[in-house]
């Protein structure tokens, strides 16, 4: 088995992505037109989001300064990210989509697999090493992947891979409120959570005061803004802790608020 802590990780990835290919080949034709509750975006939409993302993710891993450009030109013609990768599929079909999506995707994965683990990779937020970089594609897979399972009325079966997207979703503490130009908390809460496989897991184990516990699978939703923490079972103790998930945030980019309650499909 190899050290390098980026193959786990990038596993996991691969795994994330297979299972989300796996609903998308059965999809019935009219549901690639079908708003989700993410903004209204189609099923197309949110397909074509991730696959220009896993685009800039690949061109990033080759020239960071290629990166910079790809996302100056992507700002240069005014228009969101939604309408802009559109405009670079230039009229792929759902098929062709998903083929180019699964291509690359596993292009990603083999590249991440190669790289220095102590590299740090450009990306629009700070630059990352490797395996967090290859948890953040996870990450917004796994996301993503929820409008489609909400779209279609089916209940995802959550598995250990959650782990790694609570983590990122821990680091970005910090992260949520400087996005916000806030004041960052010194302290940051306590969280325990319950993985699917019935394992605890814990970080920031010396706070006393703010915590959150419960399900990683709904921590997870909230980080991402899946869901609001109205819509979970989430136990939250403590104004920062309290406070930290009204507005949590662990993707990149600039302050997204989380839907409003209610507003998205709850929890199984």
């Amino acid at each position: 088995m190899s050290d390098n802590p980026i193959i786990s990780i990038v596993q996991d990835l691969r795994a994330e992505g297979d299972e989300l290919h796996a609903v998308l080949q059965d999809l019935e034709p009219e549901h690639w037109a079908s708003p989700t509750t993410f903004k209204s975006w189609t099923v197309y939409d949110v397909l074509a989001h991730l696959h220009i993302s896993d685009h800039m993710a690949v061109t990033s891993i080759n020239d960071g300064e290629a990166f910079k450009a790809f996302m100056g030109s992507v700002s240069s013609t005014g228009v969101g990210m939604k309408d802009y990768a559109r405009q670079w599929l230039a009229g792929a079909s759902p098929n062709e989509l998903l083929e180019r999506w699964r291509n690359l995707f596993a292009e990603m994965c083999e590249r991440l697999e190669t790289l220095d683990p102590d590299a740090r990779l450009t990306w629009a937020g700070p630059p990352m090493r490797p395996r967090m970089f290859a948890t953040a594609r996870q990450m917004e897979t796994w996301a993503h992947g929820q409008e489609i399972y909400d779209l279609l009325g089916r209940t995802r079966e959550p598995t250990d891979r959650l782990r790694n997207i609570a983590e990122i979703g821990v680091r970005t503490f910090g992260w949520t409120y400087a996005n916000r130009g806030m004041a960052v908390p010194e302290v940051a809460p306590r969280i325990t959570l319950q993985g699917p496989s019935g394992e605890f897991w814990e970080w920031n184990t010396d706070t006393t005061t703010d915590r959150v516990i419960g399900s990683a699978e709904q921590f997870c939703q909230v980080v991402t803004q899946v869901r609001n923490v109205a819509d979970t079972q989430l136990q939250v103790t403590g104004a920062i802790a309290s406070e930290w998930m009204s507005i949590a945030q662990c993707f990149a980019g600039p302050p997204e608020d989380p839907p409003a309650p209610g507003s998205r499909a709850p929890s199984a």
